[in-house]
């Protein structure tokens, strides 16, 4: 078996095939050596890039090791990418079923933001590491070491070059959670033209949704090989709450008392919620705040100490040292928040006020606990999902004031109507349940690929 990769080579490049090769574009190219030789620039301006250049230095480097002591030719090998963590938890149970659809392969991960890190090691893979800049070189030496049967994009996040050198040596390529919004930059010129050789020889995509498989089908995608299985990110979410124990220690910071858990945080949700917390403690003095920052860095922390103490509020408790329930609880530790969502009796989800965009509503869903967020919201289908089925609420102002008196308002309301609040978080979960599924049937579709 350990001639198979050169079996996979020598048929892909036979003389009838070698016109029909597919390639990236010089200028896809150009354009990615200019990128990769730029990027060290942009990591002075921010530690988080610098964290990822230097990183990707090495990128890869850890799989060729791992292939030359473990790569078994006898076992399909199945490579999947991810971004970053919201493009990973949309494959993580495609993943989990593959594993059991198929317990004799061999899986790889590789993921490119920084924030993933965490996130991958924990996942039932063989071997994790960062995806190298989308350059021939990168990638054939990866591809000629690890010789793959299966190559899984998530959500969007598919390299060009990377899929047709792969398509070229026999490798099947396919998308999982495929999802393209209206407005990304992917569907314009020059980036269409660039990226579309790489969407050309995916051999099945399983897309989220109607619209998004005929813009997938716009980037490339022939329509006869997608198929709409919705958002593996559901199956996801649900598992990882149903996977907390009653006992979990981080549940007991909520009972007692009704408490918001407000989850991926940045500056300007909190300005919001500290300022509606101050107020709807006026009437509901037993109510609580569990702010779990999206970046909980010592400067973030101190800032909403300060925040804090300017609105009257009760200083902030550390989750590291907190002992037990506490007004306003300050989470500076990550990796908790699905199960801390379980505590609250009501949810709050940021990055509604920004451009980065909002961040999951799911996992508050999944606890069965009503959601609110900013009202920069539009291109969450979740949110949308959440709105239309009554189990959540979205804030209309961008102003502080005007947006926290909104929160406030509704705040109080499911403080004083636990009833309703209740069947608010009813509907919530209903959305989730509608949802699931959607990792098997891809996972299945993976099956007949390695068949």
């Amino acid at each position: 078996m350990q001639d198979l990769p050169q079996r996979r080579l020598t048929a892909a490049v036979s003389p009838g095939n070698i016109a029909a090769m597919p390639s990236t574009s010089w200028g896809y190219r150009a354009a990615l050596r200019l990128g990769a030789a730029m990027a060290p620039s942009l990591g002075v301006f921010s530690p988080k890039v610098s964290r990822a250049i230097a990183a990707r230095r090495s990128a890869g480097q850890r799989l060729l090791d791992w292939a030359r002591s473990n790569r078994d030719d006898s076992r399909p090998l199945v490579w999947f990418h991810a971004a970053s963590v919201g493009e990973g938890l949309q494959a993580e149970s495609v993943l989990r079923h593959l594993r059991r659809l198929r317990p004799d392969s061999q899986v790889i991960y590789t993921h490119f933001s920084p924030s993933a890190e965490t996130f991958a090691r924990r996942l039932p893979v063989d071997a994790v590491d960062y995806l190298p800049y989308d350059l021939p070189g990168h990638m054939d030496r990866l591809l000629s070491a690890l010789h793959p049967d299966l190559l899984v994009f998530s959500k969007l996040d598919l390299w060009p070059e990377l899929s047709t050198r792969a398509s070229t040596t026999g490798t099947e390529v396919a998308m999982v959670a495929a999802t393209v919004s209206p407005g990304s930059s992917r569907l314009r010129w020059p980036a269409r033209t660039l990226l579309t050789p790489g969407y050309r020889v995916v051999a099945a995509a399983a897309a989220i949704s109607s619209e998004d498989a005929a813009r997938l089908a716009r980037l490339g995608v022939a329509t006869e090989r997608i198929q709409v299985f919705g958002d593996p990110r559901f199956d996801s979410v649900m598992e990882k709450v149903r996977a907390v124990s009653s006992e979990e220690p981080l549940l007991r910071f909520g009972r007692g008392a009704p408490t918001m858990v407000a989850g991926s945080t940045w500056p300007r949700d909190e300005s919001v919620l500290l300022r509606a917390f101050a107020a709807v403690r006026r009437y509901h003095p037993e109510a609580r705040l569990i702010l779990v920052p999206h970046e909980p860095t010592g400067a973030h922390l101190e800032l909403i100490d300060r925040s804090a103490a300017a609105l009257g509020l009760p200083a902030p408790v550390r989750l590291s040292v907190a002992v037990g329930p506490t007004p306003l609880l300050l989470v500076d530790q990550v990796g908790v928040l699905a199960a801390l969502y379980g505590s609250g009796t009501m949810a709050y989800v940021g990055g509604g006020f920004g451009r980065a965009g909002l961040h999951s509503v799911l996992e508050p869903a999944a606890w069965a606990v009503p959601v609110a967020f900013g009202p920069r919201w539009g291109n969450s289908r979740d949110a949308a999902l959440l709105l239309e089925g009554r189990g959540g609420a979205a804030l209309s102002r961008l102003g502080t004031r005007k947006a926290a008196a909104e929160l406030e308002k509704q705040w109080n309301a499911w403080i004083t109507d636990d009833v309703e609040r209740r069947v608010q978080g009813i509907r919530a979960r209903e959305v989730v349940e509608r949802g699931l599924g959607a990792s098997v049937r891809s996972a299945e579709m993976l099956v007949r690929l390695l068949k």
